[in-house]
C-alpha cells in the first residue's frame, strides 16, 4: 500500500506579517514550520504502511527551504520525500497548486492513497486536497475522522458532518483530507532525526514533472488579491441589567429592538 502525503510549510502564526502592496505573506526572516494539519496527514500515513506494509512518500511544493520540512517528516517515519520546486511556480492559487501538485503525483506514480491535511493554516480555503483528486480524476473524501477499516482492496472511513458522520467505503485509488484528532503525531525519535539528515531529498522542476506554463503560477491563478488589511481588535463591552426580574426583562427586550436582534 503506497501512500502519498501532501504537506505545506507555512509561516509560524507568532511571526506572521503580510505586504500591503502584494497581498503575500512575508515569508523571509520568518520561522517556518510544517502545517499542523498535515502532520496528522503524515502520521496517517505512516500509521497505513506500519498495518499493512507498503511505503509512504511525502511531497511538497515550495522554495528550496522546504526541503527542513520533508527532513522533518522523515524524522516521523516517512519513507522518501520530494521537494517541488521552480521559480514559475510562485504566486500560485489553489487551482495552480492542485495543477501542479497533480501533476508531480502523475510523475511519482505507483500510489493508493493521497493524504492531505483538511487545509493549509495560511490560506484555510480546503480547496487543495478535492482540486488535486479531481484533476487525477480519482474518488476523494474530506474531513476525514477516522480509519474504521482498511485492506488491500478497500478503505471505510468516518467523515465528519455538522450532525454527526458519514460511514464511507471506496475502493482505491483514493485522496482522503484528514482532521485534526485523527491521531496523535509521534514526536521524532533520535534514529529517525539521524536518518532524516541523511537522507537524499529529490527536487522535481516543471520540466521534469512536464506542467504546462500557464497553467501554473501567476499564469495560472485566476484568483486575483484586491486588497489586503490588518483588521483592528474590537472591544465589545457587555451591558449590566440591574433591577427586580420584570424590569431586567423590559430593558433587555429594549436593547436587543435597538440593535435590531429582535
Amino acid at each position: 500500500m503506497n501512500v502519498i502525503v501532501c504537506i505545506k510549510q507555512v509561516p509560524s502564526l507568532a511571526n506572521v506579517k503580510i505586504d500591503l502592496e502584494t497581498g503575500r505573506f512575508k515569508r523571509d526572516g520568518i520561522e517556518s514550520v510544517i502545517n499542523p494539519f498535515d502532520k496528522y496527514a503524515v502520521e496517517e500515513g505512516v500509521r497505513i504502511r506500519e498495518k499493512i506494509g507498503g511505503k509512504v512518500i511525502v511531497i511538497t511544493m515550495g522554495p528550496p527551504q522546504a526541503e527542513s520540512a520533508l527532513r522533518e517528516t522523515i524524522s516521523r517515519g516517512a519513507d522518501e520525500a520530494f521537494l517541488i520546486s521552480d521559480k514559475i511556480f510562485g504566486g500560485s492559487d489553489t487551482l495552480a497548486t492542485s495543477y501542479t501538485l497533480s501533476s508531480a503525483i502523475k510523475f511519482i506514480g505507483n500510489y493508493d492513497i493521497i493524504i492531505c491535511g483538511k487545509q493549509a493554516l495560511d490560506g484555510a480555503t480546503a480547496q487543495v486536497g478535492p482540486g488535486v483528486a479531481e484533476m487525477l480524476n480519482i474518488p476523494h473524501v474530506a474531513h476525514v475522522k477516522k480509519i474504521e477499516f482498511i485492506d488491500d482492496k478497500l478503505i471505510r472511513v468516518e467523515r465528519m458532518m455538522e450532525d454527526g458522520y458519514d460511514l464511507i467505503e471506496s475502493s482505491f485509488p483514493v485522496l482522503l483530507t484528514i482532521i485534526e484528532g485523527i491521531n496523535s503525531p509521534r514526536i521524532p525519535s533520535l534514529r529517525g532525526k539521524m536518518f532524516s539528515k541523511k537522507a537524499i531529498i529529490k527536487t522535481l522542476d516543471a520540466e521534469t514533472i512536464g506542467v504546462d506554463a500557464k497553467k501554473t503560477g501567476l499564469n495560472g491563478s485566476p484568483t486575483q488579491v484586491m486588497k489586503v488589511f490588518v483588521t483592528q481588535q474590537q472591544r465589545n463591552y457587555g451591558k449590566k441589567f440591574s433591577g427586580d426580574v420584570k424590569e431586567i426583562a423590559v430593558a433587555l427586550v429594549k436593547r436587543l429592538s435597538k440593535l435590531g436582534i429582535v
